[in-house]
C-alpha cells in the first residue's frame, strides 16, 4: 500500500479530497468530518490550556488561577444563587452500636428539599471532624449498600457523616411512576439530564443545583456543635465524587477531599475521539472549551488542600471513555507540580482499585485512612473497615411516604426552571448560533449522471475549514424555464426520497432544481464508531452525544448545521443552473428549526416551507415530558429569542402540522396566535410532504 491509499484509509479524506486507489467518484469518508472537526476544536482547547497551566510557576501565579478557575465555573454554570434560610429539621433518629443516625429534611433553595442522613458517633466527645458523602448515580441514593457502608464505618472512627439525596435519587424523585417512588424515565442518570437540558434554554444548569446542594449540606453540618468546623472533608464515589469536584471548586471550608471514581478526565485531552467524554447534563460544562476551562480545573481552587484522587483501573473500557485514566493521570501530573509550587507535595495522591466501578471495601479503606491521616493525624490508618450492617431503603426514610414531592410538596427542577420565563434581551443570532467564518470555495461537481429526464449531480459543499458535506442536485433535463430551486432538508437525510417516481426526481420533472444536502450528523454525515469499548463508545454514537460535545467546544449543533444550509444555498446561487432562481427552503421534523435560522439570516431565502416542526422552545420548557432533539438547544435561548422572533425575520412562511414541546399537533389557530409578528405567515392543519404540496407553494 503506497502512501496515498494509506492517507484514504486512515481518513486523511476529512480534511483534503484525496483520489482514491480506485476508479469513480472520490467520496470523502464523510462519517469522519464531524469527529475531526471536534476533535480539531478539542485539540486547539487542550494546547492552549496546557500553555496557561505552564505558567502556574509562582504561588502569586497559583492564587491567581485559583480565583480565576472559581469564578469561571460560577460563570459557566449559571452564578451562584443566594443563600436562603435553610429551614434545617430532623424528621426522626436511630439508635445503633457505635453510632446513631438522624433523618434530617434541609432546603437548599425555598421549597427544594433536600433528604439525608447524618451518622453521629457515640463513642468519644465532640467536636468530631466531619465528612460530606456524596452519592453515586444509584437509584436508592443515600440508601445504597455500599454508601451506608462507608457512613457508618466513617462514624465509628470518630467522623461525623452526612449522606443526602442528590437530585432524581432516593426520596428526590423528580420524574416518578405510579409508586411515587421510582423514576418513569430509564434511568436515574436521565432524571439529571431530562431537567439538565431544559434547564440551559433559560441559562440555568444542573451543574449549579447540585453543586448548590452540596453547598448548603456543608451550611448544614457547620451549624452543628458536634461538628469541628476546622475539621469538614467531602468524599464520594462516581457522580458522587465528581459532585465532590463541584464543592472544593467553590467552597474553602472543605479542608480535606478523597474522591473515588469521578470523571476524572478531561473533556478537551490529548487523543480526544469525539464525541469526547459527554456524561449526565451536569458533567458537561457548556461553553468549557472557549474559556480554556476543563474537568481538572475543579481542582485547582483547592490546591495545597489534602486531596485523594482514586480510580477503578477498569473503568477506561468499563464506564468511562477510552481517555478516562490516561487524560487523568496526565492532569494529575499537572496538578502536582503546583501542589509542590506551594510545598505540599505531600498533600495529593493517586490510589486505584483493579475492580469495576464501584465504591467496594478496598476504596473505603483509602477514604477512611486518608481523612484518619489529616484529621485525626493517624498516618498509620486501618487495615479493615470496622463491622458494617445495611439498612433497608425504607429504615432510612426521612418522609413517610419515600418521596419528598409527596410528603412535603418539594419543587422540582423543571418548577424552578419554568418560574425563569420571562423578559428577554435581544442578541444576533448569529451570536447564540455561534457561526463559523464563511469559505471562500462554493462547491465542487464530483460526477454528473442521468436519469428518466433529469439530470443528477453529485456535489461536495464546503461549511468551514475542512468540513464539507455531500449533496443531491436534481435538475430536469432539459433545462426549461427559471422555476425555483427546492433546497430540501429531509429529517431522515438525502437518501430518502431519491429513486425514480419519488419526490425529487418528480419534481424535477416538473421543472424545479432540487437540492437535498445532507447536514453534520445526518444521513451519509452521521459519524462513524469511535475507538475503545463498545459498551461506551456505541451509546455515546448518538446525536445527543455530539450536540453536548458541539455545546462545550463552543460549536452548539444547531449552529453547525444552520452553517451548512446557508452553505448549501450560497452553492445554489453560484451554480450556474440555479443562481438566477428563487429559492424556496423546505425542511421536515427536527430540521425546521436549522431552517428557520437560515431564512432569518439569508436573503437568499424567499420563501420557508417548515413541516410538522417544533412551534416555539418556549413550549419545551413548559413542558415536563419534552420530546424535541437536544441538537436544536441553544444555551440561553429563551433569555434573547425564541423560535417566533427568529422566524419573523424570514420572508414567505407556510407551516404545516406544528407541534408543541411534548409532540402534540396544534390547531391553526393557536399557531397563528404564536407566530403574530410573522408577517403573512400560512399554516395549514396537517403536516405535509410531497409532491402536490411543493408544487403549489412555488407556484403561489
Amino acid at each position: 500500500m503506497n502512501r496515498r491509499e494509506w492517507l484514504w484509509m486512515c481518513g486523511g479524506a476529512c480534511a483534503a479530497q484525496e483520489t482514491p486507489p480506485y476508479p469513480g467518484v472520490a467520496y470523502r469518508q464523510y462519517s469522519r468530518v464531524l469527529p475531526a472537526y471536534l476533535r480539531e476544536l478539542a485539540l486547539g482547547f487542550y494546547s492552549k490550556r496546557n500553555e496557561e497551566l505552564a505558567r502556574l510557576t509562582t504561588p502569586e501565579s497559583i492564587t491567581e488561577r485559583k480565583k480565576w478557575a472559581r469564578q469561571t465555573f460560577w460563570n459557566l454554570v449559571g452564578g451562584a444563587p443566594e443563600r436562603t434560610p435553610l429551614q434545617a429539621r430532623t424528621a426522626g433518629r436511630l439508635e445503633r452500636a457505635g453510632y446513631s443516625v438522624e433523618k434530617v429534611v434541609f432546603e437548599a433553595r425555598p421549597g427544594f428539599h433536600v433528604t439525608g442522613n447524618l451518622y453521629v458517633p457515640q463513642r468519644g466527645r465532640g467536636p468530631f471532624p466531619a465528612v460530606l458523602v456524596q452519592m453515586g448515580h444509584a437509584p436508592q441514593g443515600k440508601a445504597y449498600p455500599s454508601y451506608q457502608r462507608l457512613c457508618q464505618g466513617l462514624a465509628k472512627l470518630g467522623f461525623v457523616a452526612f449522606g443526602f439525596d442528590p437530585m432524581g435519587q432516593g426520596e428526590r424523585i423528580y420524574y416518578p411512576d405510579a409508586s411515587g417512588r421510582k423514576t418513569r424515565l430509564a434511568s436515574v442518570d436521565d432524571e439529571h439530564s431530562m431537567g439538565g437540558r431544559q434547564m440551559l434554554l433559560t441559562g440555568d444548569t444542573a451543574t449549579r443545583l447540585q453543586t448548590w446542594d452540596a453547598v448548603r449540606a456543608i451550611d448544614y453540618l457547620s451549624s452543628l456543635a458536634i461538628v469541628d468546623k476546622g475539621r469538614i472533608g467531602t468524599t464520594g464515589q462516581s457522580g458522587g465524587a465528581t459532585n465532590g469536584m463541584f464543592l472544593v471548586a467553590v467552597d474553602d471550608r472543605v479542608d480535606a477531599a478523597a474522591l473515588s471514581a469521578a470523571n476524572s478526565e478531561n473533556f478537551a485531552c490529548a487523543g480526544f475521539s469525539a464525541p469526547g467524554s459527554t456524561d449526565d447534563a451536569e458533567q458537561n460544562f457548556v461553553g468549557g472549551g472557549p474559556a480554556g476551562f476543563d474537568r481538572w480545573d475543579l481542582l485547582y481552587p483547592f490546591a495545597g488542600k489534602p486531596l485523594l484522587v482514586c480510580v477503578s483501573d477498569k473503568d477506561f473500557f468499563g464506564t468511562y471513555s477510552p481517555q478516562y485514566l490516561a487524560s487523568g493521570w496526565e492532569e494529575y501530573q499537572k496538578l502536582k507540580k503546583v501542589y509542590g509550587v506551594l510545598g505540599k507535595s505531600d498533600a495529593i495522591a493517586w490510589g486505584s482499585t483493579p475492580l469495576p466501578h464501584s465504591l467496594e471495601y478496598d476504596s473505603r479503606l483509602l477514604i477512611y485512612n486518608w481523612f484518619l491521616r489529616w484529621f485525626k493525624n493517624d498516618p498509620k490508618g486501618v487495615a479493615e473497615e470496622p463491622a458494617t450492617q445495611p439498612e433497608s431503603e425504607d429504615t432510612l426514610l426521612c418522609t413517610e411516604s419515600g418521596s419528598a414531592l409527596r410528603s412535603l410538596q418539594s419543587t422540582t427542577p423543571f418548577q424552578m426552571n419554568r418560574k425563569r420565563l420571562g423578559r428577554q434581551t435581544p442578541i444576533a443570532l448569529e451570536r447564540l448560533l455561534k457561526l463559523d467564518r464563511t469559505v471562500s470555495a462554493t462547491y465542487s461537481s464530483l460526477r454528473k449522471t442521468a436519469g428518466r429526464g433529469v439530470e443528477i449531480e453529485a456535489l461536495d459543499i464546503p461549511s468551514a475549514a475542512n468540513v464539507h458535506f455531500p449533496a443531491w442536485l436534481f435538475l430536469p433535463r432539459p433545462q426549461r424555464g427559471a422555476r425555483p430551486v427546492f433546497v430540501i432538508l429531509d429529517a431522515s437525510g438525502r437518501n430518502t426520497d431519491w429513486h425514480e417516481g419519488e419526490l425529487y426526481q418528480e419534481l424535477a420533472l416538473r421543472g424545479f432544481a432540487v437540492c437535498v444536502p445532507e447536514l453534520r450528523g445526518v444521513g451519509d454525515m452521521a459519524p462513524e464508531l469511535g475507538p475503545g469499548s463498545p459498551r461506551y463508545t456505541r451509546p455515546h454514537n448518538d446525536e445527543e452525544a455530539y450536540a453536548w460535545a458541539g455545546l462545550m467546544l463552543g460549536k452548539p449543533m444547531l449552529g453547525q448545521r444552520t452553517n451548512d444550509v446557508l452553505a448549501a444555498i450560497r452553492a445554489m446561487k453560484a451554480h450556474p443552473a440555479t443562481q438566477n432562481r428563487m429559492v424556496l427552503l423546505a425542511a421536515e421534523g427536527r430540521m425546521t428549526v436549522a431552517a428557520q435560522c437560515t431564512a432569518a439570516l439569508s436573503p437568499a431565502v424567499q420563501r420557508l416551507f417548515l413541516s410538522g416542526g417544533l412551534v416555539s422552545f418556549r413550549s419545551v420548557a413548559e413542558t415536563e415530558n419534552y420530546g424535541h432533539t437536544f441538537a436544536n438547544f441553544l444555551p440561553g435561548l429563551l433569555e434573547h429569542t425564541d423560535l417566533p422572533e427568529i422566524t419573523a425575520q424570514a420572508r414567505r412562511v407556510t407551516m404545516a402540522g406544528m407541534i408543541d414541546g411534548a409532540g402534540r399537533r396544534l390547531p391553526v389557530d393557536e399557531v397563528k396566535r404564536i407566530y403574530e409578528k410573522t408577517r403573512g405567515v400560512e399554516v395549514l392543519e396537517s403536516a405535509s410532504w410531497n409532491l402536490d404540496t411543493f408544487t403549489r407553494l412555488a407556484s403561489s
